[in-house]
């Protein structure tokens, strides 16, 4: 059996009310030494039982502008006065060390990393229909329908750029899902473009068969 070259990019994105972070959830649990979940920097103050490095990486505002004028954030965006972003360096640590290494960011985040990470494999996570999830987030109970209806015009928006994503995963049963995101993820491993060393290694093997052929 070939070895696994790096390690892979994972973007996971997909509507408010998807189901994407609990299809994270299933897959850490299931598979918890082949994913890591990407740590995020943030100038938001620590809570109690968090802690650096393990929640996320606690920045400065100060010290978190520098990593963005110094070109260390794959992704970064402004929620509530407060900055969230992707270390570039901890990303790039983690698929040298052979890691699959999963981002649960928004829509506009992923196409920064893409721009970066070429290579990046970007799943879109959505309901079976429209109706679907607007029944999910008014099923929640926690928002009212005002704040429900902002929601779904965010998810229009966001459809337009659906296209950039390499694979959609349609969420109808959460097991389903689940098993679909693991497969094409150990699927696209043995895409030609991710096996560049295997290929080169084997291809050097055999030359000692093609002496003479030539």
């Amino acid at each position: 059996m070939l070895e696994k070259d790096s390690g892979m990019v994972i973007v996971l994105s997909g509507f408010s009310g998807a189901g994407k972070g609990t299809i994270m959830k299933h897959l850490m649990s299931r598979h918890p030494d082949t994913y890591h979940l990407s740590i995020s920097a943030t100038t938001r103050g620590i809570r109690d039982g968090e802690e650096d490095g393990r929640e996320y990486f606690f920045k400065s505002k100060e010290s978190f502008e520098q990593m963005i004028a110094a070109g260390e954030l794959l992704e970064y965006a402004n929620f509530n006065g407060n900055y969230y972003g992707t270390p570039r360096a901890y990303v790039q640590e983690e698929i040298a060390a052979g890691r699959d290494i999963i981002l649960e960011i928004e829509v506009q985040g992923a196409l920064q990393v893409k721009k970066i990470f070429p290579e990046a494999l970007l799943l879109f996570v959505t309901p079976p229909s429209a109706e679907a999830l607007r029944d999910r987030l008014l099923g929640r109970g926690t928002e009212s329908e005002e704040v429900v209806a902002q929601r779904l015009a965010i998810s229009a928006r966001e459809s337009r750029l659906m296209n950039e994503y390499d694979y959609l995963v349609i969420n109808d049963k959460i097991e389903d899902s689940v098993a679909q995101v693991h497969s094409i993820i150990q699927s696209e491993h043995n895409h030609t473009f991710r096996r560049r060393g295997a290929i080169a290694r084997i291809q050097r093997e055999l030359q000692v068969f093609a002496k003479g052929e030539e």
